[in-house]
């Protein structure tokens, strides 16, 4: 049965409320899922829990969502280069829970593995153990982390079928593999969408029956957040 959707509108039809949480895909703004973020942006959802690395950048990717005010905590490793979010952040009008960048990738691939809770080197003796319980292993302190489940998960993928099976490509790879594990509903977007039985079972790296919905990504300029560049020379390169 075909998990392909006319529009990102539509395939977020009935999965979007207030007060969930969203997973999302990406790295900044390699391999986010930009048309379903508009999509999650233009519905009004409110008082979101977004799960991301990070929140992209002011005015593009899941920035679009703390300007518009939907986001009332967000569970990420770093703020990165969006300055809204820091502002908010600082002002105490934007909950943030930071988690080690190792610590959310696992935290996120537990949930979609049904594991509950696990134990991490990670962050022991720092603020990111506060509060959370301890034990030793082998002589070793470790702190618990539990696990993250998403009521929605966003992703992008390169290519897909209709069944749902995702390739990603090079490293907009990143948080969608995980991530697309970890949604009780998983909404991915693809740029190239084929009939099942064309992909290559042995290139596929999430499996269709983690993912309950599909659209056909629209074509965009692809964004870097920092373009570094040098000057081009005549000298020859020494050897």
């Amino acid at each position: 049965m075909s998990k392909l959707n006319s529009s990102a509108a539509d395939a977020l039809h009935g999965a979007l409320r207030d007060g969930i949480t969203l997973a999302v895909g990406g790295f900044g703004l390699s391999g986010i899922p930009a048309d379903l973020i508009e999509a999650v942006r233009d519905s009004g959802v409110r008082d979101l829990t977004v799960v991301s690395n990070n929140m992209g950048v002011d005015g593009k990717g899941l920035g679009v969502l703390i300007e518009a005010g939907q986001v009332r905590k967000v569970i990420a490793s770093y703020v990165g280069e969006n300055k809204l979010f820091a502002e908010r952040y600082l002002a105490g009008l934007l909950e943030v829970e930071f988690t080690p960048q190792g610590t959310l990738a696992e935290r996120l691939r537990a949930g979609g593995a049904g594991i509950p809770a696990f134990y991490t080197k990670t962050g022991v003796g720092t603020l990111v153990a506060e509060g959370k319980p301890l034990a030793e292993f082998d002589g070793e302190t470790y702190v618990q982390e539990r696990a993250i489940r998403a009521d929605v998960a966003l992703v992008h993928a390169h290519t897909a079928d209709t069944d749902g099976n995702l390739i990603y490509r090079f490293t907009a790879r990143n948080f969608n593999p995980v991530v697309a594990t970890a949604g009780a509903v998983t909404i991915a977007e693809a740029e190239v969408i084929v009939e099942p039985g064309a992909l290559d079972p042995n290139h596929v790296v999430t499996p269709g029956v983690y993912v309950q919905r599909l659209v056909q990504a629209s074509v965009r300029v692809k964004d870097i957040e920092q373009r570094t560049v040098r000057s081009r020379t005549s000298e020859p390169v020494p050897a």
